[in-house]
C-alpha cells in the first residue's frame, strides 16, 4: 500500500513515518485491494489532528481524530479506520452470503432456530379445528376445510379470539 503524507505546523519525521506505516500495515488485514493510503497530520494551538483516507477499489474511508498529542491522535484515526473496514467487511460477507440447501428439507438459515412442525391434514371445519387445536395445546392449527377443500390456518389471536386465514387468488387488477 502506497501511502502518502501531508502535513501542517508539523515535521514528519521517520518515526512518526513508520508508526503510521504500522497503524496502516493492520488495514491490509480486511482487504488485500487496498490501493493508497493519504495522512494529513497537523498541528492547532494544543490539539493534535490525525486524518486518514483509505481508497479500495469502489469504496473510500475516511477518519479523522483530534488528541493532545500526535500518536494518540493516529491511534484514534487508526481504530476508527479499523471499524468502518470492519463494518464494511462484514455487510459484504452478509450481502453475499449464500443458502444452503439441505437435500429433503428445503431451505434452512444458518441463524434461524425453529422446529418442524408436522401434522397430518384433516377435512374439518373452523369449529373442529379450533377445539383440535386447544386439545392439542398449540397456538395454531393448519386444516383442510370441509367446504372449499383448501388449507387453512386458524390461530389464538387473544384470549377468546380466533382468527382463520384462508387463502384467495389475487386478481390481476387489484393492488396489494
Amino acid at each position: 500500500m502506497e501511502i502518502h503524507f501531508t502535513a501542517k505546523q508539523i515535521k514528519i519525521t521517520p518515526a512518526i513515518r513508520s508508526y503510521v506505516d504500522e497503524k496502516l500495515g493492520r488495514t491490509q488485514k480486511y482487504f488485500d485491494s487496498i490501493v493508497w493510503a493519504q495522512v494529513f497530520v497537523s498541528v492547532e494551538k494544543r490539539s493534535h489532528n490525525a486524518e486518514f483516507v483509505i481508497h479500495a477499489p469502489g469504496q473510500t474511508f475516511r477518519a479523522l481524530a483530534t488528541a493532545a498529542d500526535l500518536y494518540s491522535a493516529i491511534d484514534l484515526a487508526t481504530d476508527k479506520i479499523d471499524a468502518q473496514l470492519k463494518k464494511f467487511k462484514e455487510k459484504l460477507k452478509n450481502k453475499h452470503r449464500t443458502i444452503p440447501v439441505e437435500a429433503n428439507d428445503g431451505l434452512f438459515f444458518d441463524s434461524l432456530k425453529f422446529d418442524v412442525v408436522e401434522q397430518v391434514m384433516s377435512l374439518m371445519t373452523p369449529e373442529e379445528a379450533i377445539r383440535a387445536m386447544d386439545s392439542a395445546d398449540r397456538s395454531f392449527f393448519l386444516f383442510q376445510d370441509k367446504n372449499s377443500h383448501q388449507i387453512h390456518l386458524v390461530y389464538r389471536a387473544g384470549v377468546d379470539d380466533y382468527r382463520v386465514v384462508r387463502p384467495i387468488k389475487k386478481s390481476g387488477a387489484a393492488g396489494m
